[in-house]
């Protein structure tokens, strides 16, 4: 798939959505859309061929399964299921959700927010740097807590880790996680 932006402004046609949706399963764009080869622009040929010859910048974003990339370490606590402790995929390091849990035993370091968090980011580190990736080229986590009432808590804890500019983030309480963890966070980072 690409997302191409051409350099000059024009009007874009209507894009007919339900073809978009059948045609392929994910796809985004400005300008023009195409999906395997098969463009999604739909437009004169006058219009067409003036636009061949116009230069214009494309970022390619693949959906190929071979360019996925897993990430795997022992320094960390294995997956707890069907999952993979992270990818590696189109310059980004996409880490599943970590809990605290010391990974030779795989058990929780302790029951409260303070050490799970500490622990949490201590197994993020090595899933990062088993990726290549570390804490400054984290660009977006996601932290889920049991209690929004630990919000302070834990982001004294989290300021250690990420050196500005902070990556962007996002925090929810949520109903339940993993073996009553008190904590779980996901990141992205750039590779």
């Amino acid at each position: 798939m690409s997302w191409c932006a051409a350099t000059r402004s024009f009007n874009m046609p209507a894009l007919n959505v339900n073809a978009l949706r059948t045609s392929a399963p994910f796809a985004v764009g400005l300008g023009c859309v195409s999906v395997a080869g098969t463009s999604l622009w739909r437009s004169s040929p006058s219009a067409a061929s003036s636009l061949r010859s116009k230069p214009f910048a494309c970022l390619g974003i693949s959906t190929d399964a071979r360019i996925k990339e897993p990430v795997q370490t022992e320094k960390a606590p294995a997956a707890l299921g069907p999952y993979s402790q992270a990818i590696k995929a189109n310059n980004f390091v996409f880490v599943s959700g970590v809990l605290g849990l010391i990974p030779e035993t795989g058990k929780f370091i302790a029951d409260n927010v303070e050490d799970q968090t500490e622990q949490v980011l201590k197994n993020m580190g090595e899933i990062l740097k088993a990726s290549g990736a570390t804490y400054s080229s984290v660009v977006k986590t996601t932290i889920m807590l049991a209690d929004l009432k630990d919000f302070k808590k834990v982001n004294e804890i989290y300021a250690k880790y990420f050196p500005s500019p902070a990556p962007a983030r996002a925090t929810y309480q949520v109903a339940a996680l993993p073996m009553d963890a008190k904590i779980e966070i996901e990141c992205i980072a750039a590779l």
